[in-house]
Order: structure tokens, then sequence, then C-alpha cells
């Protein structure tokens, strides 16, 4: 069973609806997900937001963290997670900025992407390095630990 398959089932079982909201992966998790026949039962939504101006239109991201801590960042991925519940029906949301490359900086390198997890409880959020792998390598290791962290929230539920 996939790794998409196996979050959409524990969402059936704990009667949870996901939504994502998306920066550097474009959609990917949406598209991974939404590829199981039969997700709409718990996949409510995913937000696409690559520019700064359809994070703070579309899921409420302030444009002060933008300022202040940039679109990568923990602070950006945190808002876009509790955006995503509060614009959607979800009870869970996962949110994903980086950058995929080719790139960066001395400060915010290739590979540096940020992720949120957010549900009624509150959120958590997560950097983590994959390295200067490539963009489509960075964009699929980003797919695979979203989903990962949806797994885990589902299960400590």
């Amino acid at each position: 069973m996939s790794l998409a398959a196996q979050v959409l089932d524990a969402a059936r079982r704990q009667g949870v609806t996901i939504a994502s909201a998306e920066s550097c992966t474009g959609g990917l998790v949406a598209g991974a997900l939404t590829e199981v026949a039969g997700s709409s039962d718990v996949f409510d939504r995913g937000f696409v937001t690559y520019s700064n101006a359809a994070k703070q239109q579309m899921l409420g991201v302030r444009a002060e963290t933008l300022d202040e801590y940039g679109a990568v960042s923990e602070a950006t991925a945190s808002e876009m997670a509790t955006g995503a519940l509060a614009h959607s029906g979800a009870g869970l949301a996962v949110s994903i900025t980086g950058i995929a490359g080719p790139g960066g900086s001395e400060h915010k390198p290739e590979g540096r992407v940020c992720f949120g997890i957010a549900d009624t409880s509150g959120t958590k959020t997560e950097t983590v390095e994959f390295g200067a792998i490539g963009r489509d390598r960075v964009r699929a290791a980003s797919v695979e630990h979203a989903l990962n962290l949806l797994l885990a929230a589902l299960r400590r539920r």
C-alpha cells in the first residue's frame, strides 16, 4: 500500500479530513493523495501558494511574517498550515515551503524545506535540510516527508 493510501486509510479510521498548503511542491502532496481512488471522502482541498501574495490572500499569512522571516521559514510554514485549516473544512493540514533549487543562498540553501502540521490542538513545525540533491529529488523527498507527517499525526490521535 502506498504511503498516500496509508494516510487516507488512517484519516478515514479517525474520521478526519485533510488539507494541504504547498509552495515549493506545487500541489504534489494533493496530487499524491488524490491519485488514490476514493480519496475524496477524506481529502478536502489543496492550496498551491507559490507566491507570497498567494500565501497572504489564500491562507492569511501575515506580511509581517514574510518580511521578518521570509517565505522559507517555520513561521511561514506555521501560518500556512493554520491558514489551510481556517480556510477549509479539514481537521488536519500540512504545509510545505522551501527552496527546491537550483539556487538558494548562504542563509537559505537549496534543499531547505520547512513543514507545518496543524490540527485543532495546535501547530508544529520543522525544517529539513535535504541538501542540493536536485529540484526533482527535493520535491519528491518533501512530498514523502509531508505524507509521513500526516500519517504520524493521525496515528497520535
